[in-house]
Formats: C-alpha cells, structure tokens, sequence
C-alpha cells in the first residue's frame, strides 16, 4: 500500500502512487502531457488497478463514442487488477464502469458515495463534477462539493482545485458574488487552475462586466502554452467580450487564432467555433469560408453519439454550410441510436438533441416559424444536454432571431424586451431590440434602445 497526497491509500508502491499524484495535477490542470504523465505510472506498474481506471477517466474526457473500446480497455484491465484494490478503488472502476456503459446518472451516485466516506478523493469529485454538468444538473454541480469542502484546507494538495470546482457551482447556480471569491482564491493558491480562471470568467460574462472580463483573461492568456485544447474555450470566452462590444474585427482574430484549430475535431473546438460563427451570423456579420472549413470536419463527426450538446453544434456548421445531404445523415443517424441504445445519450436524444437539430437545420434553410416554433417548445429542456448558461444562450439567440427572421416581430419585440432586462450589458442585444421596435413602428423606443446600445461599443 502507499498513500496518495491527500492521505488515501493506493495499492501500488510509493513511488508509483507520485507518478499518479503528478498525473492527476498535470490533468487537472489540462496540461497537454498529461497522457505522458499516465503512461509512466502505467509503465512503473501495470497492475496498478487505480492506475488503469485513471486512464479510462482520461481518456472519457474527450466525451466521445470513438474511445469506447479504449476506455473499455481500461475498464478490463482495472477489473482484472483489482483483487487487492481498496474499497474506495474498486468504486471508482466501478463508476467507470458506469461511464463507459453510458449510465452517467449510475456513475454520479457512486462517486457520490464514495465522497461521503472519502470527501478528499479528488479524482472522484473532479469527475463527478464534471458528470454533473453534461447532465445539466446545476444546483447540484454546487452542492457536490459544498458537502465536502469542509474536509479540505490549503495543508491537503489540491484545495485550490476542489475551490475552483466550487466557483464553477456556485456561478451555475446563480450566486455569482461567491463565486466570484471562491474563484479567486482558488487562483491565489494556484494560477496554473484553469477552472478555476474558467469559473471567475463565467461569472464576468454573467454580470456583463465586459472589461473586467477581458482583462481577467488576458492576464491569465500567457500560461496556455502548454495546455490542452480546454484553452480554447478560455479564449472563446475572451472572443464574447470582445463581441458584445462591437469588436468583430478582434473577435475574428480570436478565432482563427485561438478558438479554432483547422482539423481538429475535439469536441469543445466544434462547440466553441460553431457557437461563436452563429453569433456572428445573428449580428449580420459575414464570416466568410469558415463555415464550410468546419463543416468538413463536423461532416467527419457524424455518427459520434458522445455529446449530444456537440452534436447540435456539428448541425450548426453543416446547416450554415448548406451541406443539406450530411446534415440529413446526422438525423438520421440520432434517430437509429436512440432506437437502439439505452444510454443517457440515447434518453436525450429525442426530446432534446435531435429537436435541437431539426431546428437549427429549419434556420439555416430558412424556415424561421419552424425553428422558432421547436425552439420554444424545448426551451426548458436544453438544459438536458449539459453545459453552462453562457454556451446555452446560443439556442435563446437563435429562438430571437427567428423570430425577428420569420416576421414574428411583436413576439421578438417582447423576447429581445425581456433580453436585455436579464443582460443589458452589450450592444448587440439593445440593436436587435431596436430594430425590433422599429418594425413595431415604435421609431422613439428604437432609438433609445440604439443609444443604449452605443454606450457597450467601442466603435
């Protein structure tokens, strides 16, 4: 036996369980190596059960049907070295277990339990959290780790993570103050925290504190280098500060830049360019050939069922592109996995994900009442497929935009109203407003919603 660094036992030898200690820091931190980092515990000790289910939970990270047998792989491999393992051991293979079968809601209850009697496994709570998240269960994202942020203080490694984690739950629930001073400290412990700079973003995006926002990232932007492709949605973030106040031209170097990789089709490149080339688009802003680059690699995505959340970005780019036949495989495609799988995937798939794609495709053909029309009857069902208020917006943009496209335009008029009530701190919202109440014919109204636009752009 050997002791990890917060005091639990390992059923490996001393100088294995470091190696693992490092490898858990270096992915949590989303360093780009920590592949290497694994690789060498595995290589020190190949029946380290521990060992093989860490990979398997790294390797679910890339939240794609493509691992499958990889992680399956792991998830043998851990069962079959599991004989001396720990309790607490033999619980996390058996939420990976629970993971690579697709029962993410079974793997969340053992992890679950394995933080009421262990609230200083860090790996559990990491990758509960995360569950958590791509479930849509928010409320609960914040209170898995109040209930054992208690057992931690700055003497355990890894309290700045698990502060970090709670910034993130605190943000998603709304208590944006709190969030704010969890985040923060979380970066005093440690700026090389992602997360945790990724949470305080969250929290400027909410408030609309766009200059706080920009200046947060920008000063956290030179430690990326060598991270993984999470730092993309850093810079993502930055590119939505930038475009609530008019800066297209800095948002598009963002882009090409920082937010999209050529080829790459790691699932939260495809969220974040899709998501951002939408906005644009709803702003009357011409993107160019970027469509049809990313339609090519989304159009190599279809039949990966990993996301559900990813897959309706992949429909962004395939509509926008026009790619109508790719587009028609996509659905087609959700549509024989929920008839034969009985995963959370499949659970969401038809009320949710597949909805939200048939939409997206009747925007971008052009039939606006249509896919205003799905978009307001699943508007309370987004939530299903995961991910944060700031990435689901997209979906309440779109419903606007449909509704000012499709000649709805009291109706947009009313949405765009209670727009920027909730976010009054950019100038997109306020132009769309008033070019809302212009068509209402309400000619004073449009114009003070342009002034109040003027005040966000910097142009």
């Amino acid at each position: 036996m050997a002791i990890d660094a917060r005091g639990l036992e390992l059923t490996t030898n001393n100088d294995v369980a470091a190696a693992y200690n490092l490898t858990v820091q270096r992915s949590l931190e989303y360093r780009a190596d920590a592949a290497d980092y694994m690789q060498k515990v595995l290589d020190a000790d190949s029946e380290f059960a521990m060992g093989h289910c860490l990979k398997g939970l790294l390797l679910t990270g890339f939240q794609s049907t493509r691992m499958r047998d990889a992680v399956g792989a792991c998830v043998v491999a851990a069962e079959n070295h599991a004989g001396k393992a720990t309790s607490r051991e033999r619980a996390n293979i058996a939420a990976l277990r629970a993971m690579y079968e697709g029962n993410r809601r079974k793997a969340c209850d053992i992890w679950e339990e394995i933080l009421v009697q262990h609230p200083t496994d860090l790996l559990a709570l990491r990758h509960l959290t995360h569950a958590l998240f791509w479930s849509g269960r928010s409320f609960e994202l914040r209170d898995a780790v109040a209930r054992v942020v208690r057992s931690w203080d700055e003497s355990l490694p890894g309290f700045g993570f698990v502060l970090g984690m709670y910034s993130f739950g605190l943000e998603e629930s709304g208590e944006y103050a709190r969030a704010e001073e969890k985040g923060k400290q979380a970066v005093a412990l440690n700026r090389d925290d992602l997360w945790a700079v990724h949470a305080v973003a969250h929290v400027l995006e909410m408030q609309g504190r766009l200059k706080d926002g920009i200046d947060w990232l920008t000063e956290s932007g030179p430690d990326w280098a060598d991270r993984n492709p999470f730092k993309s949605h850093l810079w993502w973030h930055l590119a939505l500060y930038h475009l609530e106040r008019g800066e297209f031209d800095r948002v598009f170097k963002l882009y090409d830049l920082a937010v999209r990789t050529e080829g790459s089709d790691f699932y939260i490149e495809i969220q974040n360019a899709s998501a951002l080339l939408w906005r644009l688009e709803f702003l009357g802003i011409d993107v160019g050939n970027r469509w049809s680059e990313l339609a090519d690699t989304c159009e190599s995505r279809i039949g990966d069922q990993g996301l559900g959340f990813t897959t309706t970005h992949d429909m962004m780019a395939l509509a926008m592109a026009g790619r109508d036949e790719a587009a028609a495989r996509l659905l087609a495609g959700l549509r024989d996995y929920a008839g034969s799988h009985e995963d959370y995937a499949s659970q969401t798939m038809l009320s949710v994900t597949l909805p939200l794609c048939e939409a997206v495709l009747a925007y971008g053909h052009g039939e606006y009442d249509r896919a205003r029309a799905i978009l307001s009857e699943r508007r309370d069902d987004i939530i299903r497929n995961g991910a944060s208020h700031a990435q689901r917006d997209v979906f309440v943009q779109a419903m606007i935009e449909s509704a000012l496209r499709g000649g709805e335009t009291e109706l947009a008029r009313a949405l765009l109203a209670a727009r920027v009530e909730g976010k009054p701190h950019g100038c997109g919202s306020w132009l769309k407003y008033a070019e809302a109440l212009e068509k209402t014919g309400d000619a004073a109204a449009a114009e003070a919603a342009r002034a109040e636009a003027a005040k966000f752009s910097v142009h």
